[in-house]
Parts: C-alpha cells; sequence; structure tokens
C-alpha cells in the first residue's frame, strides 16, 4: 500500500494551524494506549465532534503502533493540528535513521495484523511518508477532513 498522495511533508494545509498539539513518548506497545488516551482528551478538549474524534484516534493508534513494531526507534513524537474548519492533520515521527518508509502488504484472510496502513488509506484524505524535520526518521501523516 502506498500513500495516495505526494511523499513530501505537508506544512498543515493551505492554512496555518489554528490549533496544534505535540507530544512525544517512549517506542514501547503501552505507548501505544498512552498516544490514543492524550489525542483522544486533547480532541475533546478541542470539541471535535465524536466520528472525526474516533477516526483520528484509530489512525494515532495505527501510526504509532507502526513506529513502535517496525522501526528501531527509541522514542516517537506525535502531532495533531486542526487548520480551521478544512483538516485534522495527524503526524507520527519516529527516530529511527534508517528513515524506511512504511510498508503496506496484503494480509490474508486468517493474518491478524497487517491492515493497519489499508485504514489509514481508507479514513485520511491524504497520507504519506518521508524524512522526519524533527527526529531525522521517519514522519508519517494523515489528514483527515473536518466538515465531511
Amino acid at each position: 500500500m502506498t500513500p495516495h498522495t505526494t511523499s513530501t511533508v505537508h506544512r498543515g494545509t493551505a492554512h496555518a494551524p489554528h490549533r496544534e498539539y505535540w507530544f512525544g513518548l517512549p517506542a514501547l506497545r503501552t505507548s501505544v494506549k498512552a498516544a490514543r488516551d492524550t489525542v483522544r482528551e486533547r480532541l475533546c478538549a478541542w470539541r471535535v465532534p465524536g466520528d472525526l474524534c474516533c477516526d483520528a484516534v484509530l489512525l494515532v493508534s495505527e501510526l504509532t503502533t507502526n513506529a513502535v513494531i517496525h522501526t528501531d526507534s527509541t522514542r516517537f513524537l506525535c502531532g495533531i493540528a486542526l487548520a480551521g474548519d478544512e483538516c485534522l492533520r495527524i503526524e507520527v515521527h519516529d527516530d529511527d535513521l534508517t528513515a524506511r518508509r512504511p510498508a503496506g502488504r496484503r494480509p490474508g484472510p486468517r493474518d491478524e495484523g497487517g491492515r493497519g496502513l489499508l485504514l489509514v488509506h481508507q479514513l485520511a484524505a491524504a497520507w504519506g511518508a518521508d524524512r522526519s524535520p524533527r527526529t531525522d526518521g521517519t514522519v508519517v501523516w494523515a489528514d483527515l477532513r473536518t466538515n465531511a
């Protein structure tokens, strides 16, 4: 599965973010829940509608899981930004200096995993990956439309 837009890191949409929040966590499996909880709490504080919040939490879960399982990172950085009434940007930056791009695969019906990027592809209006300007590892980002 390849990203369905260019692989360059977008710095928000055409508008500067009205709200932005960043946090870092150790690259441990237990950090995935902490990332979900942190994003859910922040989006609820911003009064983001329930469906959009649920989609964002799912994407954060998938992207942070990939950073924990598929990289040699010791930490990851997660950011969310609301740009007006148009876009919610989610970014996960790892610190794996090999800068591996996410590799999609086609899981079989009995496979327990391997569907994360398929979910990202289905939910996001756009997504991609590139070298992280914040960590020198890889950033994977996804945009959700807020006015859908």
